[in-house]
């Protein structure tokens, strides 16, 4: 009735892919240093369970730009990385309700069509910003066409 030679073969392969699939998962560090997964973004933004259900967790970058004219150079400071979130317009009343931000500022981020991000827990003093949404950036690390990532441009740097 039973084939063993079958059921021995889809043992051993059921093993190890096991095994293959622990290997795999073992490898994935979770410590500050790596983000690893839009999970760990999640946990880590302000106000996460609101942030979630009303807005997006995000990584937030504080950097300076210098830039001189004579010569014309630009110089960047080392970036400061802190979770945050961005709030979908249609939720900004949890920050009115909460007082945070007034009628006023409403209408001015609302006039130049762009939203609201903060960083910071909503309790004790966040700092929150009218941010713009760039809808010219790009993700080059997907391929639109399914491959791999698409090449740099002709005469690009690469460290």
């Amino acid at each position: 009735m039973f084939d063993w030679a079958k059921i021995a073969v889809a043992s051993a392969v059921s093993i190890v892919g096991i095994g293959i699939g622990v290997a795999f998962s073992s490898t994935a560090t979770l410590d500050p240093q790596s983000v690893a997964s839009p999970d760990f973004i999640d946990r880590a933004a302000p106000n996460p369970e609101l942030c979630v259900n009303y807005g997006a967790s995000a990584m937030v970058m504080d950097a300076r730009l210098f830039v001189t004219l004579s010569p014309f150079k630009v110089y960047v400071s080392q970036p400061k990385m802190t979770p945050g979130c961005v709030m979908r317009t249609n939720n900004w009343s949890i920050l009115e309700q909460r007082k945070l931000i007034n009628g006023d500022r409403v209408r001015e981020c609302k006039q130049k069509m762009n939203t609201f991000g903060f960083t910071g827990a909503l309790e004790s003093s966040p700092q929150i910003n009218c941010i713009y949404q760039n809808d010219s950036a790009q993700n080059l690390f997907l391929n639109q066409l399914g491959g791999t990532a698409a090449p740099p441009a002709a005469g690009s740097e690469q460290f």
